[in-house]
C-alpha cells in the first residue's frame, strides 16, 4: 500500500508541473529555440551552398542561374563535359563541350574546409567591411 501512495503523489507532482503556466511557457520557448536553430542552419547551408559537388565519376564544373527555377550547368562525366539545362521539372542535354572548362581548384578541398573558408570570409566582411576577401584583391 505504501508504494502505491508514493507513486500517486509523484504522479500528482508531475501533473502539477506540466499544468504550471511557467513550465508550459518554458517548454514552448525551448521548442521554438530548437526549431529556430534548425531553420538557421538550413539557411546557412543554403546560403553558402554546402553540398557535395559530385564525387567519383560525375561532378558539376560550373553552374549559372538562368531564371527563378532554371539553371544551366556544365557537368563532367568521366573525361567528357556536357552542358545541361535544369528546371524544376526536367533536365535537358543541350550539348557536349568540345573544349573542356577548367575545374575550379576549390572543389579539390574537403567540403568542411570550403564551408569554413566561406563562413570566415562572410563574417569578416560583415564585422569589418574594410576587410576584403581574396577575390577582390586580385
Amino acid at each position: 500500500m505504501l508504494p502505491l501512495i508514493s507513486t500517486s503523489s509523484a504522479f500528482a507532482q508531475s501533473t502539477q508541473s506540466i499544468t504550471n503556466p511557467a513550465s508550459v511557457v518554458s517548454i514552448f520557448l525551448s521548442l521554438l529555440l530548437v526549431v529556430a536553430i534548425i531553420f538557421a542552419l538550413a539557411y546557412v547551408m543554403r546560403r553558402f551552398n554546402v553540398t557535395t559537388m559530385g564525387n567519383g565519376q560525375m561532378k558539376v564544373v560550373a553552374s549559372m542561374v538562368a531564371g527563378a527555377k532554371e539553371k544551366i550547368m556544365v557537368i563532367e562525366v568521366g573525361d567528357e563535359q556536357h552542358l545541361v539545362g535544369v528546371t524544376s521539372h526536367t533536365i535537358t542535354h543541350l550539348s557536349k563541350l568540345d573544349a573542356k572548362l577548367e575545374t575550379p581548384q576549390r572543389e579539390s578541398k574537403q567540403g568542411g574546409e570550403l564551408f569554413k573558408q566561406k563562413l570566415v570570409a562572410a563574417m569578416a566582411g560583415k564585422i569589418n567591411p574594410a576587410i576584403k576577401d581574396d577575390k577582390h584583391d586580385t
